[in-house]
């Protein structure tokens, strides 16, 4: 028999909704906080959003990412991304275009690639990546995550039967996506198509969090005759919370071991991913469930 190194009480009594006024105060502090970054600094956008050159490189056999990559930032080049495409002897190398560089210094970065690369590389193709196609990116993933939250407002609206459950997860939602933005603005690291795809999933982790406690709210409405909401709120919370710590601690545990053992490219999106679980079980607990009432739920007529 396997060792119950964890054990879990099976009723937390914690007084969630008490400590609402401090949460929201913290929240607000960080969405003002993530804006003031994201127009300060800025965001350290990629090779997607900025443009710059793509070369599809085809070796005569597997190769070490981890040698081209220190032969290219002997280059200074600027920055770059490398990755295996398709196959360990494809090689896609993306170098991001300086502000300054004209098509004669784009020329010359290539050639300085090149002559870093063996002999025999079958070059399949180079292109030239433009800022308006950057520009349309930046606006196609700026629908992605507005189309999202909409839907998932539709959602939970009709799935909970009132407005308040929608656009209170919508709210969480938005401090989620808001606070990972500045997240990347504060650590620089390099915002591309793949920091879209973290904020979605990062969404879409915290929304199931969201959804499990809403569930057992609608449940423990129709358990009483009178509504007394902060209470309600509260045994709900409590009574999800081990469901919650676990599927967080797991969740990290993998992120964690990713983020150790899967390379330099995923790096920045695994780190985002870590601080959106983080964030994203916070906003569940104390953003999502208080807004309810804060929306005025507790003063509907709700029938057993």
């Amino acid at each position: 028999m396997i060792p119950t190194l964890i054990k879990f009480k099976s009723k937390f009594d914690f007084e969630f909704f008490s400590h609402r006024k401090k949460a929201f105060v913290f929240s607000f502090i960080l969405i003002l906080s993530s804006f003031f970054c994201v127009f300060y600094k800025n965001l350290n956008f990629g090779i997607d959003f900025v443009g710059g050159i793509m070369i599809d490189a085809k070796f005569s056999n597997a190769q070490d990412l981890n040698l081209i990559r220190a032969d290219l930032e002997k280059l200074s080049i600027g920055n770059f991304e490398i990755q295996e495409f398709g196959s360990p002897d494809n090689i896609l190398i993306k170098i991001e275009k300086k502000k300054t560089a004209n098509k004669d210094d784009q020329m010359s970065v290539i050639n300085s690639v090149k002559s870093i690369l063996p002999a025999d590389v079958d070059y399949r193709r180079i292109e030239f990546v433009g800022p308006k196609v950057g520009a349309e990116l930046k606006v196609l993933g700026i629908k992605a995550v507005i189309f999202s939250l909409i839907s998932m407002f539709i959602y939970i609206w009709f799935r909970f039967s009132g407005w308040q459950f929608g656009l209170g997860a919508v709210i969480a939602l938005f401090h989620d996506v808001i606070s990972t933005i500045g997240f990347y603005s504060i650590t620089q690291i390099e915002f591309n198509l793949s920091s879209i795809a973290a904020i979605l999933t990062i969404a879409g982790y915290s929304i199931n969090d969201t959804v499990v406690v809403f569930d057992r709210i609608r449940e423990n409405i129709k358990k009483v005759d009178e509504i007394n909401f902060d209470k309600i709120l509260n045994t709900s919370i409590n009574e999800t919370l081990s469901r919650t710590i676990m599927t967080s601690v797991t969740t990290l545990i993998a992120l964690i071991a990713l983020f150790v053992l899967g390379g330099e490219v995923i790096k920045g999106f695994i780190l985002s991913l870590i601080w959106g679980v983080l964030i994203g079980t916070y906003s569940s607990i104390f953003i999502a469930s208080p807004l309810i009432a804060l929306l005025g739920y507790k003063n509907l007529k709700v029938s057993k």
